[in-house]
């Protein structure tokens, strides 16, 4: 069906029904641009998304993606930044195969239907003009039809009357004639005007008008498909990238599915393991012997009777109940109520009784410079105040063999770097003793001396870490008191204040730690004269209770003896070396592990703090 034979009368409506065409593609344009822009900000959202949840550099996060579900969520980050980057191409490819072409053709579009109807307005104004000339001519030989009229009615009277004179009737009938033939020529002139004007009607409503409204038809057509095109175009710009989408997701779920349960776990295991043994089987304690019981004034069953065999903890020896410390640091020094017991472990004394206060305080007056240590020692802090230990001594077996062989590691990269830069200069120093032209020989000999110094230092570095490494796998045997003041561990502290100090400790083969008691008579006194004088002191107010979980047995100085189920009160709660600090009564208070105790903290108590 053609619009020129079928709509010849709706000019108005058809320039209408085009306009309304135009808006809806400028409306669809509208819609499209809005889909970009829509495209553009979630690509831009879930960039900014995968960014937020990135592992920042040179932090803890970084160690976290060592495990395969870490690096499975990192994945999917990369994954999720490409399936943004998918959204930009949609957006640019909509952008420009609809919304810049769409652009474009609307305003072609408008040209050719400004073109067409301004053809079929010129089309209307021409038939309008015939129009009007058909009706002048129509109105002019109707006019002089009835002038002629009226000139032959006067001369047909002016021919009857006998009083009229043949002049003036010849006169009339002259006129007569003369309207006469004037309205021949416009009856002459009307036929022709009439006839053109049927013509040029009928050529307008046939052939111009149709023609018109055919080029308006096909326009219209053009702008319907070309929508529908735009349609599809709209579509398949996103179904290009489903297959990419699909490999991004491809790529998720395949990161998920390389996530190992086991290899997380022996990560878990690599990362925290001690390398201690866990504690043997307690000994059985015969109660039914008759033995004689001396209650000292910080224990409540470390004496013993002679005739009782001494207790060893776990049946293994003292340096098994590390297991029990939260951080591989030495126990806690001898607090304010220790025996002078001289003999690690062995029975303890009933408190002696004190020497006159004037002594006390000569004394106390006489020893002060090492009051400052034994209060350090007193609160676990020994280690605390230098720096870690060169050779992470205060680190578990296990952890401190990762720590050495990671520096070593590192040690042996610097000292290739340091050995290809050697290789280097000499090459050049070569090229310069070939070409003098090219500079000096000599000038490289001070940084060439500089590097071979740097590698035998990075070396003997390297040979030092690589025995602590050994000595830690065993292949070594436990390293002599000289080769531990080497590594570093006293460097980082006082001397002469760790001598002063009635403590010695002894590193094991397995990087734990030991404690004995000094054997010399300096050493007891002065834990005497510190155990007596810090009596003085005002005692520490108690900041909570605590629950003892298992029976333990004080055998170490500074140490107090709990039984199982006693409620105590505690003063000093563990600082991360794995004790705490309780007390029973005014007399009797010590170190016990953390991890046989439940503490109960009063959160108003002064003091109260939580440590981690």
């Amino acid at each position: 069906m053609s619009w020129g034979t079928e709509l010849w009368d709706q000019f108005d409506n058809l320039e209408k029904h085009t306009q309304w065409g135009i808006d809806i593609l400028e409306k669809y344009i509208k819609f499209v641009k809005e889909r970009t822009e829509i495209e553009l900000s979630y690509a831009k959202q879930l960039r900014n998304l995968a960014k937020k949840y990135q592992p920042k550099k040179n932090s803890k996060e970084e160690e976290e993606y060592r495990y395969t579900a870490c690096k499975a969520f990192l994945s999917t980050l990369n994954e999720m930044n490409d399936y943004a980057g998918q959204h930009e191409v949609i957006s640019e490819n909509m952008t420009s195969n609809i919304t810049v072409e769409l652009a474009r053709y609307v305003q072609e579009l408008k040209q050719e239907r400004k073109s067409y109807f301004h053809d079929g307005r010129k089309a209307q104004q021409h038939i309008e003009i015939c129009w009007k000339q058909l009706e002048s001519s129509k109105r002019r030989f109707e006019r002089d039809c009835k002038e002629a009229d009226r000139a032959q009615q006067y001369f047909e009277k002016m021919d009857a009357d006998i009083n009229v004179t043949k002049a003036d009737v010849e006169k009339a009938r002259q006129q007569a004639q003369v309207r006469h033939q004037m309205a021949e020529d416009s009856k002459a002139d009307y036929s022709s005007i009439l006839q053109k004007f049927n013509h040029e009607q009928h050529e307008y409503y046939y052939t111009h008008i149709p023609n018109i409204f055919q080029k308006i038809q096909e326009m219209e057509e053009r702008r319907i498909v070309r929508i529908g095109e735009s349609m599809k175009t709209y579509a398949e710009v996103d179904r290009q990238v489903i297959p990419i989408i699909g490999k991004c997701l491809d790529e998720i779920v395949k990161a998920a599915e390389s996530i190992d349960q086991k290899n997380d776990s022996q990560l878990v295991i690599e990362a925290y393991k001690s390398g201690f043994e866990p504690p043997g089987d307690i000994e059985f304690e015969d109660y039914t012997q008759p033995m004689k019981r001396t209650v000292s004034d910080n224990s409540l069953s470390n004496s013993r009777g002679e005739g009782k065999p001494e207790l060893k903890f776990g049946g293994k020896s003292k340096g098994k109940l590390w297991p029990f410390i939260k951080k591989n640091k030495p126990p806690p020094p001898p607090p304010a109520s220790a025996s002078p017991s001289a003999v690690p472990n062995g029975p303890q004394s009933p408190k002696q009784q004190k020497e006159p206060l004037s002594h006390r305080f000569n004394e106390f007056m006489v020893s002060k410079p090492k009051i400052h240590c034994f209060r350090s020692l007193k609160r676990g802090l020994s280690l605390k105040l230098g720096a870690t230990p060169e050779d992470f001594s205060n680190l578990p077996p296990e952890q401190r063999r990762k720590k050495l062989q990671q520096k070593v590691d590192e040690l042996n990269k610097e000292i290739q770097k340091e050995m290809d830069q050697r290789d280097a200069i000499t090459k050049m120093k070569d090229v310069y003793l070939k070409n003098p032209q090219m500079g000096d020989p000599a000038s490289l000999d001070h940084k060439l001396t500089e590097v071979s110094q740097n590698i035998e230092k990075l070396r003997l570095e390297a040979q030092k870490f690589e025995a602590w490494l050994a000595e830690v796998e065993g292949r070594l045997p436990a390293r002599s008191e000289q080769a531990r003041r080497q590594s570093g561990m006293f460097d980082a502290q006082n001397p002469a204040t760790v001598n002063s100090c009635a403590q010695d400790r002894e590193s094991s083969p397995d990087g734990s730690y030991t404690e004995e008691q000094s054997q010399e008579g300096e050493g007891k006194v002065l834990a005497t004269d510190f155990d007596d004088e810090f009596d003085e002191e005002e005692p520490l107010p108690a900041i909570g209770t605590c629950k003892a979980l298992y029976t333990f047995e004080g055998q170490n100085e500074g140490t107090i003896s709990v039984a199982e189920g006693e409620t105590l009160y505690v003063i000093e709660e563990d600082k991360g070396d794995g004790w705490t600090r309780i007390r029973r009564n005014e007399d009797e208070e010590g170190y016990v592990p953390t991890s046989y105790v439940e503490v109960y903290l009063d959160k108003n108590a002064k003091g109260a703090k939580t440590y981690i």
